[in-house]
């Protein structure tokens, strides 16, 4: 019985020492894994920022672009409405001055038909 015993612990033992080699493995195989996915996410963040600090960039420059371009239009429509107000004043001007033209042409013609 004893031998049996003994026996029966010593293939447990054996047992015991395989399953242990096996978690062994395994623990190593995950934690390569685990490494391996930790590499790949830090890769994928840092691809991720650069793409989003290039991308950053080019929004800055064309808001940039954006803010001169509405600067430069800003200035062309105030000249604009300066040409305008310059033009309404000429205008004026000019039918003040056939108006008077006309009174004086009507006095000239009441004058010669006289």
């Amino acid at each position: 019985q004893l031998q049996l015993t003994t026996s029966e612990k010593n293939e447990l033992s054996r047992s015991l020492e395989m399953v242990q080699h096996q978690l062994q493995e395994k623990e190593s195989e995950i934690k390569r894994q685990i490494s391996e996915y930790k590499d790949r996410l830090l890769q994928a963040e840092k691809e991720h920022q650069d793409a989003l600090s290039e991308a950053n960039q080019k929004n800055e420059v064309e808001i940039e672009a954006c803010h001169e371009k509405i600067s430069s239009l800003e200035h062309f429509i105030r000249s604009q409405k300066l040409e305008i107000e310059h033009l309404k004043s000429n205008n004026e001007q000019l039918n003040n001055s056939l108006i008077k033209a006309n009174q004086a042409l009507g006095e000239l013609l009441k004058t010669k038909v006289r």
